[in-house]
């Protein structure tokens, strides 16, 4: 297979598995997906689908938000981690948003990545399923894949998203970036890995993963 038609695999398969796309993080806006996002990193999506709901409770909005200490926002996120962190970053936004953008989130890269706790992944998640902006937002799962699949030689996910989107058309981002998460919770998950389940890449995967795994069988 050529390059261009490895990477039409993968947008077929994923295309037959997904054609209706579930939206990993519970929110109903651009800022309770903001928060959401801030609240997943090293933290299962699962857990903080749990916690959101008693944080939007009390707050799904900033100005309601600021009016919560910082030590009552940290003490409802803790499950999630990182929790004196996330607790500063999601009550300094909701000021910051308040003040400088009247509450609203920005729907600009660089208006969201000035935010505190907020980096470049954050911002493309946002800018993605908030605003339907095209981004590429690569997790450490969509870094292993890509690796797995051959596709990026990337020792970091800053040129892993800079080759997905060298290789995959600008109107497939926000859908395809959704359906490699899936694809691989469901199919090439870091442990317990079954290759007879995983077709991408048992068809297209790295000869040197391939035989890692078929060696590790013996």
């Amino acid at each position: 297979m050529t390059k261009q038609e490895k990477v039409q695999f993968v947008i077929d398969t994923l295309e037959e598995k997904y054609p209706e796309i579930p939206i990993p993080l519970d929110h109903k806006d651009p800022y309770t997906l903001l928060v959401a996002v801030l609240l997943s990193a090293q933290c299962t999506d699962v857990r903080v689908n749990k916690i959101t709901p008693l944080l939007f409770a009390k707050a799904d909005n900033p100005f309601d938000m600021v009016k919560m200490t910082i030590e009552e926002i940290k003490e409802i996120i803790r499950p999630c981690g990182l929790s004196p962190m996330k607790s500063k970053g999601i009550y300094g936004l909701s000021k910051i948003l308040i003040e400088k953008y009247n509450g609203e989130v920005p729907k600009s890269f660089e208006g969201l990545e000035e935010l505190p706790a907020v980096g470049h992944k954050t911002a493309s998640v946002v800018m993605s399923q908030a605003f339907g902006v095209p981004a590429f937002p690569v997790d450490t799962h969509i870094h292993r894949l890509m690796w797995r699949w051959n596709l990026t030689n990337g020792k970091n996910v800053n040129q892993t998203e800079k080759d997905a989107k060298r290789l995959f058309p600008r109107e497939l981002w926000n859908d395809l970036h959704l359906q490699i998460i899936w694809y691989g919770r469901e199919y090439s998950p870091a442990r317990g890995w079954s290759l007879d389940k995983d077709i991408i890449t048992k068809t297209i995967g790295r000869k040197t993963v391939l035989d890692e795994y078929y060696k590790g069988k013996k």
